[in-house]
């Protein structure tokens, strides 16, 4: 069937590529303001995979407004403070975080599987079991001033399909097929230099059990601990290693694949969270599964899309993990797209103020992250951990006031 064939094509509102963190909740906001949606992801059974991830007050904000705020609470951790030491476990500066620190709403650490399953068990609920189509891989789209022609395919059967949306939001990843069409000659992605092992693993809880434990040596390499889950005792790590100069990521630098313990181990000789009350060899060694990633990211574009076609969450603008931010900001595009297009003017004109209110704070967060990064390198003292901490919320718009403002 040619793109272009819509004798038998498929109709919707809003057509979304990607059933992660950040498409499921734009499906969820778009219902909750009238719009028709579907939601089509290439893998055929959505699992709970990954490991933790961090949700700030802005992000639970907007979670909350759609009615996860109970859901949250019984799934996550309600983070109270980050903990900044050094790799002996010796505190530099202690934070207040989430409510704690004043904000109106919690600061989460929460696996990412459980996360997007809980968004995906709320959208099935509320849009009916067909709105979230497995196994379905986008393949192409044509644009046209009213509606955009998706041609897609079923991977179970090889059967094509063709699906004409009033708007097509690509939500599919750092690696995204939608910015690869809408931005062809963008190049590779940005690598920092720096190669990330993660981990989820059970045990036991530590300090207030609510802490999360930021630690770097004077080699410039940083371990991060933190509780994810209010069910089971799980412990999510990363461990940051610098090991190139920045520049364009290559293929033989790796990506998502299976890490090695004795790797992590290496680059943490000599470390001892004792008096933290964590164990790092046996946090390591006790983790089902590690997986390693370069830390990369994209210069900002100054626009997303083009007509009816727009990008949202790591499609449009994928971040260093430094600052916990990336999840969050595609909850708050999420709220952003669905506010703009229940405001009417047309569909391109819709997306064209989505994007005016979220390509700017995007790229601060992008800036201040890489900033963040260079900054946090090697022992600080905890007055200048405090003063770095503070000028990035300041910078994202995720102070107390800021956030707080926005009820």
């Amino acid at each position: 069937m040619e793109i272009n064939d819509l004798s038998s094509a498929e109709k919707t509102g809003v057509l979304i590529a990607g059933a992660g963190i950040g498409g499921l909740t734009a499906a969820l906001a778009l219902h909750a303001e009238g719009i028709k949606v579907t939601v089509i992801e290439r893998v055929r059974q959505i699992a709970s995979l990954g490991v933790g991830i961090s949700l700030q007050p802005h992000a639970v904000r907007e979670l909350t407004r759609l009615g996860l705020g109970d859901t949250l609470a019984a799934t996550g951790v309600a983070t109270a403070e980050q903990v900044y030491a050094d790799e002996r476990g010796r505190r530099r500066f202690t934070e207040d975080v989430g409510m704690a620190a004043g904000y109106r709403w919690p600061q989460y650490a929460i696996h990412r599987g459980e996360l997007q399953l809980l968004l995906l068990d709320a959208v099935r609920e509320r849009l009916g079991p067909a709105a979230v189509r497995t196994g379905t891989r986008l393949e192409s789209f044509a644009d046209g001033r009213d509606a955009v022609r998706v041609r897609a395919t079923d991977r179970a059967t090889g059967l094509p399909a063709v699906i004409e949306a009033q708007a097509l939001v690509g939500a599919d990843g750092a690696r995204s097929i939608v910015r690869a069409a809408l931005h062809a000659n963008e190049g590779p992605m940005r690598w920092s230099g720096v190669r990330l092992w993660r981990g989820v693993v059970e045990s036991a809880p530590f300090l207030t059990g609510r802490s999360a434990i930021i630690a770097n040596d004077t080699r410039n390499i940083q371990l991060v601990v933190y509780p994810v889950s209010a069910r089971r005792p799980l412990v999510n790590w990363v461990c940051l290693a610098p090991e190139a100069a920045p520049g364009p990521l290559i293929e033989d630098v790796g990506w998502n694949r299976e890490g090695s313990g004795d790797d992590v181990l290496r680059h943490l000789a000599g470390w001892d969270f004792a008096a933290l009350g964590v164990d790092l060899h046996a946090l390591v060694t006790s983790s089902p599964a590690i997986f390693e990633y370069p830390m990369v990211d994209r210069d900002p574009l100054p626009r997303w899309g083009r007509g009816c076609a727009t990008l949202l969450g790591d499609a449009a603008h994928p971040v260093y993990p430094t600052g916990a931010n990336g999840a969050s900001q595609a909850i708050v595009d999420a709220r952003t797209l669905a506010v703009e297009l229940a405001a009417g003017g047309g569909m391109a004109a819709a997306l064209t103020r989505y994007e005016e209110a979220r390509v700017g704070p995007t790229a601060d967060v992008l800036r201040a992250n890489r900033e963040m990064d260079r900054s946090m390198r090697g022992r600080m003292s905890g007055d200048s951990v405090a003063a770095v901490t503070d000028r990035y919320r300041r910078t994202t718009g995720g102070d107390v006031t800021a956030v707080n403002a926005k009820a």
